[in-house]
Parts: C-alpha cells; sequence; structure tokens
C-alpha cells in the first residue's frame, strides 16, 4: 500500500468493536485484570496505552522499524535515546545541529561523562579521526538545521556498522513520507513530531523508531522507566495530523522551492539554502535518498541590519521559534534556535547575525513572496535612510 494510503488510515480500522474510523482517546491511566496473573494487554498507561500504542505501530510501520514509541517531546524522544549510553561513552555528531541537541549534550550529558565530537558527517575520514574506545553512535541531522547540509545516510550507516556504532538519524525534517533512514541502514530515527508530524503548531511531541529485536527491548525498558511518554490526548492529536501529512509536504515543498528560487535572484540576499535547487552541494545526494525536499530552508542577508526590520514589517508571516507547522514562521537562529551554542562555534558553520529560517507553510505562495518581499523592501528603506 503506498505510504499517502497508510498515513489518511491511520488508526481507522483498529477498534472493530465499535468501527470507529478515528481510534478512541482511551484517558484511562489504570486498566482491570481478568483474574490474577491475567491482563488484557495494558496494565499501567506509562508502560502501554491504547491510544499511544497506535500511533506508536504506526510510526513503525511507516519508518519500516521494529518498535515505534511516542515521548512528551522531541528532547524528550532524544534523552530517553541518550540512556542508551553511560559514563565514558562518546558520541559523534553533526556539525550543523539544532541548539537544543547541543544543549543537552554539552550542559547535562556531560555531567553524566558521556562526550560528544562534532563533524562533518559526509566526512568519513574526519569522523575516523574523532574515534576514541568509548565510541559508541552516529547522530545525523540530514538535512541539517538550519544550514540544510545533506548526509550520505548509506555511506555513514555502513562506515558506523563496521565499527560497531549505532546510527541514529534525525528524521524531523523530511519525514517518512520523503525519506526512511531505517532503509538506508539507520540504526534508530527521531523525529520531533511537534514539527512536521504534527503539522499544526498545537502538539508537543516526539517520536523514537528502531530497527532490531534487542535495540528495541532496550528502548522500551527506558521509554518505561524514564517515563517520559506521550499523553492518549496528544497521542490522538498527533494521529490527526499525520492523516495529511503526504498533502502538507506536497504543498510545503512546492512553495519553499518557489519562494528559495525567487530569494535566490533578488539582490539583498546573499546565499539561499535550499536542497531542491541545483546550486546546493547536497541536491543530488538528496534526490537520491529521498523523494522530496521539506518546507524549511535558510537565507542569509548581505546586511545584517535589515534582519530586525525584516521581521518587524512581516504581517502573514510570524516571527517565531519552531518549524513544520501549516503557518508559515521566521526565525533568527543566532538568539532563537541556536543561542545556546557558543558564537565562535555558531559563526563557524554559518549561524551568524545575517542568517534567517524560512518555516514555509501552506498558504498561496505569492501572498508569501508578497509579505517577505515587502517585508525586505522595508528594512532596505529603513537602513537607506540612516
Amino acid at each position: 500500500m503506498n505510504i499517502e494510503s497508510r498515513l489518511a488510515q491511520i488508526g481507522s480500522q483498529e477498534d472493530p468493536r465499535t468501527g470507529a474510523v478515528n481510534y478512541p482517546i482511551y484517558l484511562s491511566t489504570a486498566f482491570r485484570h481478568p483474574r490474577l496473573g491475567q491482563s488484557t494487554g495494558f496494565d499501567y498507561s506509562r508502560t502501554k496505552s491504547p491510544t499511544r500504542s497506535v500511533l506508536e505501530q504506526a510510526a513503525a510501520e511507516l519508518e519500516s522499524g521494529d518498535g515505534g514509541f511516542a515521548c512528551s517531546s522531541g528532547m524528550a524522544a532524544l534523552t530517553t535515546i541518550f540512556a542508551l549510553f553511560g559514563q565514558g561513552d562518546h558520541l559523534i555528531v553533526s556539525l550543523d545541529l539544532y541548539g537544543g541537541t547541543y544543549r543537552l549534550l554539552e550542559q547535562i550529558l556531560s555531567r553524566f561523562g558521556i562526550t560528544a565530537s562534532y563533524a562533518d558527517t559526509n566526512d568519513i575520514e574526519a569522523m575516523e579521526k574523532l574515534c576514541t574506545p568509548g565510541t559508541k553512535a552516529v547522530l545525523i541531522e540530514t538535512p541539517t538545521n538550519p544550514l540544510m547540509m545533506i548526509t550520505d545516510l548509506e555511506k555513514v550507516s555502513s562506515w558506523a556498522k563496521s565499527k560497531g556504532y549505532l546510527t541514529i538519524v534525525d528524521n524531523t525534517l523530511l519525514t517518512p513520507f520523503l525519506q526512511r533512514p531505517i532503509e538506508l541502514g539507520a540504526d534508530i530515527v527521531i523525529h520531533s513530531a511537534t514539527k512536521y508530524l504534527g503539522g499544526h503548531n498545537d502538539v508537543l511531541a516526539g517520536l523514537i523508531v528502531t530497527k532490531g529485536e534487542e535495540l528495541t527491548k532496550q528502548m522500551a525498558f527506558l521509554h518505561n522507566s524514564l517515563g517520559a511518554v506521550l499523553g492518549a490526548q496528544d497521542s490522538f492529536m498527533l494521529m490527526r495530523g499525520m492523516k495529511t501529512l503526504a498533502l502538507r509536504m506536497e504543498r510545503h515543498e512546492y512553495n519553499s522551492v518557489k519562494i528559495a528560487e525567487w530569494l535566490k535572484g533578488h539582490p539583498a540576499i546573499e546565499e539561499v539554502y535550499h536542497p531542491g535547487l541545483p546550486h546546493h552541494p547536497g541536491y543530488e545526494l538528496q534526490k537520491k535518498q529521498s523523494s522530496g525536499n521539506t518546507g524549511i530552508f535558510s537565507f542569509r542577508m548581505k546586511d545584517a541590519r535589515t534582519v530586525e526590520p525584516i521581521l518587524r514589517h512581516l504581517k502573514l508571516i510570524a516571527f517565531a521559534e519552531s518549524l513544520g507547522g501549516v503557518e508559515s514562521l521566521l526565525t533568527y537562529p543566532a538568539i532563537q534556535t541556536h543561542a545556546d551554542i557558543p558564537e565562535d562555534i555558531r559563526k563557524k558553520v554559518g549561524v551568524d547575525d545575517r542568517l534567517l529560517r524560512f518555516s514555509v507553510g501552506i498558504e498561496h505562495v505569492e501572498d508569501l513572496i508578497t509579505d517577505l518581499g515587502g517585508a525586505i523592501d522595508a528594512a532596505l528603506q529603513e537602513i537607506e535612510g540612516v
């Protein structure tokens, strides 16, 4: 069955007793035992709950994994994964990294003796030099956030497997509709499901998908033991959002490519970072390992003075700190999503005071171009008058 149909039918055939097309929200945290030593399969909702189980099964199937685990946020999902590791363990991580992941690694996990090194994950030689006796895994964002760097998942997964390392892939930006890292060799896939999977800026959630019986058992133990699980109401809302994922991603991609092409020719723009544009260094690789592009990209202004007035003059597009929803959002990574990364590291990667990140929604593309174009024009007029 095609993925569009699988998405639309999430939970629609899981309640044969009533025939409910939308799987019910079971708010109960406790479940009766038929008799001593017997269970319905549900005992306590932290361990397993009916509504969450339907979501988790759908996530595992969509990502071609063996187990799915729904968490209370993307960071909760990442923390649950990191609990696989302990004192003395070391991770190799994508250089262009979401600031929240960097904060978790450097300010929290480091206190427990878990260390990380950062690398261009397409450079196997550079990663080889970072390996230590304690290295246990590679964590990859592809595309990265916010500079949209693309990693060859088959190549890196094969290298990691040869070293005995786990390959963990953040698939938030592409979703299983466009990219399925487990099919390319990954062991674990993570999503900030708050973003494209939920799609409406109204649910906070994270998803983990694992491949392999032993790894899936380990993750089930950690998921239950740490307890950062997703509630029934949010599980229902996430499934509702995922039903329209295919339609939304198609519109996100169409709009983002059109706007990126328009920005590419704008005299106030220095560079546009979108893997759907032929000049992008990861353009061919992206076409090889995914079936399309996400709706997020970044662009760099020529003059840092234009940033503040651009954000102030937006009318339709919101200046806000998230991505993946139906509404368009413009983010300033240097002071928002990547503020916890030290300035020298940010600037070395390219997250400077001229970079803006655009999460393109599903509005009419001409309205978005008109709004952004008007804000840029107003900003230029302001700085020229200085």
